[in-house]
């Protein structure tokens, strides 16, 4: 399975949402659409899912323009819509109907992805009585009944609580062995967790696309972190003042120095900490910046 995505454009009005995009998507891999709220994350997925049409552009699956593999995609919207009143069980007999699956497979296969997706013992249940959780695992068991090539998902759990959140967090590690996915999300931590690579996108354009390896030993830095008493807050000045120091910036009881080589000053800086008599409640080297600051400096130039 290969998705290519060809200098897409998509406008609204006079507003550029998707400007020039271009990515290509192979089997196997989770892919994390990443980028502010406006970003144009929706409007590309959308675009993907065939369910709106490009101004430039073109989207192929293996070689063929998208609207005639769609039976080959996967697709779970931000906020899946069922008719509340069908028990999970009727919902993907509908959903499979429409998708054009005989009876005697659904017959077969329901039973398998409502285990597949954690709900054995709810297909009888009504959809209104769902947590919000339970229904983003029974969008996703309806975006994989027939077996897509790859499954694509705007912002998964964004609208979830923690509990639900997590629940789905966990189904898409277990569905990612088996399926391609691409999903989009403004939640790092989520995409840290799940995608290998990463695409960043910003007011429409692609500004990033890498692998968190990649992201990580291109913002590496030789940084130490302590956590120090709120009382010896005083300590920072002194810090700033040291020849071995490049920065520090303290954050609530944590302090972040960025030293000229971590392998040589570390021990100066625990040193000077001693003399100062500096509580040090924990100590480490972080040598790389986390996906949300590098995100930050990215987007918003922090």
């Amino acid at each position: 399975m290969k998705l290519e995505i060809k200098n897409i454009t998509k406008k609204f009005k006079e507003k550029i949402a998707v400007n020039q995009f271009s990515m290509v998507l192979e089997t196997g891999q989770c892919v994390g659409l990443i980028g502010p709220n406006g970003a144009g994350k929706s409007t590309l997925i959308k675009i993907i899912a065939d369910i709106l049409h490009t101004d430039e552009g073109e989207v192929l699956l293996d070689g063929k323009n998208i609207s005639k593999m769609k039976r080959e995609i996967g697709y779970l919207p931000q906020y899946p819509n069922f008719y509340e009143w069908m028990t999970a069980k009727e919902t993907l007999f509908f959903m499979g109907q429409l998708s054009e699956i005989s009876k005697k497979v659904l017959i077969k296969e329901v039973p398998k992805i409502l285990a597949k997706v954690g709900l054995s013992g709810e297909e009888n249940t009504k959809v209104r009585t769902f947590s919000g959780g339970m229904k983003q695992r029974l969008g996703i068991a309806q975006a994989l009944l027939h077996k897509p090539a790859f499954i694509v998902m705007d912002e998964p759990v964004s609208a979830l609580d923690p509990v639900g959140r997590r629940e789905v967090l966990n189904l898409i590690q277990e569905i990612k062995k088996e399926t391609t996915i691409l999903l989009s999300t403004h939640i790092l931590n989520d995409a840290e967790e799940i995608c290998e690579r990463f695409v960043i996108i910003k007011n429409g354009n692609k500004i990033e696309d890498t692998t968190m390896t990649d992201l990580i030993s291109r913002n590496s830095k030789p940084v130490v972190c302590l956590e120090i008493s709120q009382t010896d807050k005083f300590w920072l000045e002194t810090v700033k003042m040291l020849p071995y120091v490049k920065s520090a910036k303290m954050t609530g009881p944590k302090v972040k120095v960025t030293l000229d080589d971590v392998i040589e000053n570390k021990n100066k800086l625990i040193q000077n900490a001693i003399e100062n008599k500096v509580d040090i409640i924990r100590f480490e080297i972080d040598d790389h910046e986390t996906l949300e600051e590098i995100f930050l400096k990215l987007v918003v130039g922090a």
